[in-house]
């Protein structure tokens, strides 16, 4: 058990037959940056099984949240979907990841691009302080195949806008920004499709991505995070890292 802790399930909710979100303890010793993921898992038939997993947790939370697909087949997903209360389950003990504020340059607006299960480490970023005192708006963008999908992210930054701790920074900051593929919703279309179009841009009455002003964090599948960088690179922003921030950055850790 060196490498990891066993940790005690608080509560699980889930959302469609699709999605569910857990939160767990944290143990006292467990530092992370908001943004940061970390390995998740249970012991199946006597071997730990591990996958990386977003912290939707801001950093000074004192438990720790994850949100996750089902996977009816899926090795770790098809048993981590029946967790209860109670329950324990793995996690490690070392948190990484480059959707951090730290891998960004200054700048004055902060996009968080994400499909699906990718608004996780979103989940984090904009409910840590320091993100509103290094941005003037925060724009996070969530993608979805159904509007019963969008359901996590909504309640998310109603929260966040309520928040004691967090509102007085949030302000008026902070933009939602919502859209459907594959059923009627007022928004539908990819995230770059809706860049493209100058959709967006026109919606929330900003100028299309520029490298002096506009720092972004992607998270999604491998074809939204390629479609999206792809983007970024023809609007002159540069890939950064925790080693050399730059305007804008990638997870790549856990695609799928």
């Amino acid at each position: 058990m060196g490498a990891f802790t066993e940790e005690d399930v608080i509560a699980v909710r889930h959302y469609t037959d699709r999605l569910f979100s857990f939160r767990v303890t944290r143990p006292q010793s467990f530092r992370f940056r908001s943004g940061e993921f970390v390995m998740i898992g249970l012991m199946v038939d006597g071997k730990p099984l591990l996958r990386a997993y977003s912290i939707a947790s801001p950093a000074w939370d004192e438990e720790l949240d994850f949100y996750s697909i089902k996977v009816p087949d899926g090795p770790l997903t098809s048993q981590l979907q029946h967790i209860k209360p109670g329950d324990k389950i793995l996690m490690g003990k070392k948190s990484v990841g480059t959707l951090v504020l730290d891998a960004l340059e200054p700048g004055k607006r902060l996009y968080l691009l994400s499909t699906g299960t990718g608004i996780a480490p979103f989940a984090s970023v904009i409910r840590d302080p320091e993100t509103y005192e290094r941005f003037d708006q925060v724009i996070l963008t969530h993608t979805c195949r159904e509007v019963a999908e969008l359901t996590y992210g909504k309640e998310l930054v109603d929260a966040v806008r309520e928040d004691p701790l967090v509102g007085e920074f949030v302000g008026d900051k902070l933009v939602y920004y919502p859209s459907v593929t594959r059923e009627e919703f007022e928004r539908k279309g990819r995230i770059t499709q809706l860049m493209d179009d100058g959709v967006i841009y026109d919606e929330l009455g900003v100028p299309p991505l520029n490298p002096d002003t506009d720092r972004v964090m992607i998270c999604g599948s491998m074809e939204m995070l390629n479609s999206c960088k792809e983007r970024c690179d023809r609007a002159g922003l540069k890939e950064g890292s925790n080693a050399r921030p730059a305007q804008y950055v990638v997870e790549k850790s856990f695609v799928g």
